[in-house]
């Protein structure tokens, strides 16, 4: 007896339910996304620092002083010094209401892209760094060396500015590659931690910036006594975008056209993806046939000539009329929060840096309005912890758990069973 072939079944229609699951794992995987998690620490920042700019408030204070017989009026002083803090903050970084015309009402947001891009390039200097695993905190060693390195070899090349501009740029990025690429070999060669090795470069180079602009012949300014280099020659500053908006200037486009290459290099080429690979797992880059040590040397180059395009910015951009050691500004370090909030991305690091240049672009605002300048090291310094926790953000706002965080307790699980065993 022949048995029959059952009969293919009808295809059975999509139900709602269905399309339920499916729309709430894309959500769940939106919300699992670096982004998001990034965007809420910001949140976090600025509600915490609302409650900081209250609770320092003057008006509120005295109004606390008789809470219970009159809140309305603690209430009112605490929302007038949190939002008109921030509307100040807005005011100097974005857009001026207040101004008598468009035009002029966006010079802020101009002053905060001008802010903004040695800061991207810095950080992208790190975020490069940190794809392959590497944690460079030494970009003030390289911007202050980059800067030095460009004046000893092109201040008094005299120029005409179509060679004198490009020369000087190549010059500083150059700088920041040679004193980056000495910690890039030194951990190739030796195995040396990259930590100590930064920061340790960090006080030569500001050592050795501060005997050079002290000393005639070296780079001191001829005829005075003051620790500072000759002026930026006029030739090699970066001419304005705009001529109504002078903090605006070519190293804009410049950070803009490295942002792309970054891009490219770590997502498009085959060299970012070794350095991708070394940065995920080091020994199984090697298995793979790849020269771990070459790819820590072209990092630290990467990360160094970046930071060198962040000196250029403040010598041929910002600060033309002489440098000296503390030509960074903080931006070295404050590189390494853009990094973090990027999360190590061409373009997160770019938005970072957009973000952090607003804060100290609006910060000045912000002093007019009595909220001490500082406040914005507060603000960076509280976006740092909670990005990099993203667990206490998740918990915050009760977000799905990201696999990575699971993947990690295994593995943490795993090692202490080993180690018992």
């Amino acid at each position: 007896m022949t048995e029959t072939a059952p009969a293919p079944q009808a295809p059975q229609p999509h139900t709602a339910a269905d399309g339920r699951s499916r729309a709430d794992g894309v959500l769940r995987e939106i919300l699992r996304g670096s982004m998001v998690t990034s965007a809420l620490a910001l949140v976090c920042a600025l509600v915490i620092g609302g409650v900081l700019i209250a609770l320092t408030d003057e008006d509120v204070q005295a109004a606390a002083g008789y809470f219970f017989a009159r809140p309305g009026d603690t209430f009112a002083a605490i929302g007038h010094a949190v939002l008109g803090g921030y509307e100040a903050l807005f005011r100097g970084s974005i857009y001026n209401a207040r101004a008598e015309d468009f035009l002029t009402g966006i010079r802020p947001f101009t002053n905060t892209l001008g802010a903004a891009a040695p800061l991207i390039a810095a950080g992208l200097g790190v975020a490069v760094a940190f794809r392959v695993g590497l944690f460079n905190i030494g970009a003030q060693g390289q911007i202050v060396f980059g800067a030095a390195f460009t004046a000893l070899l092109t201040f008094r090349l005299d120029l005409p500015m179509a060679l004198q501009l490009p020369i000087t740029l190549a010059a500083g990025i150059v700088g920041g590659a040679i004193w980056a690429g000495i910690v890039g070999l030194l951990k190739a060669r030796t195995g040396a931690h990259e930590v100590i090795l930064t920061i340790m470069l960090n006080y030569v180079a500001v050592l050795l910036v501060d005997w050079m602009v002290s000393t005639q012949g070296v780079l001191q300014k001829a005829g005075t006594a003051q620790p500072i280099s000759d002026a930026t020659p006029a030739g090699a500053r970066f001419p304005d975008l705009l001529e109504r908006y002078p903090n605006l200037d070519l190293g804009f486009l410049i950070v803009l056209a490295a942002t792309v290459f970054v891009w490219w290099l770590l997502e498009r080429s085959s060299l970012g993806l070794r350095m991708r690979a070394v940065g995920e797992n080091p020994r199984a880059a090697k298995t793979a046939g790849i020269s771990v040590p070459r790819i820590y040397v072209y990092a630290m180059l990467f990360a160094g000539g970046l930071a060198g395009l962040a000196a250029m910015n403040q010598v041929q951009g910002a600060v033309t009329t002489g440098f000296n050691s503390h030509i960074d500004a903080g931006i070295g370090f404050d590189a390494i929060t853009v990094a973090l909030l990027g999360r190590s991305r061409a373009w997160g690091t770019f938005a970072a840096g957009i973000l952090f240049g607003a804060l100290k672009a609006g910060a000045y605002q912000m002093q007019a309005f009595g909220i001490p300048v500082d406040f914005v090291l507060v603000v960076q310094a509280i976006v740092v912890l909670f990005v990099a926790a993203p667990p206490l953000v998740r918990a915050i706002f009760f977000l799905p758990k990201d696999d990575g965080d699971k993947s990690a307790r295994a593995r943490s699980r795993a090692a202490r069973k080993a180690v018992a065993q």
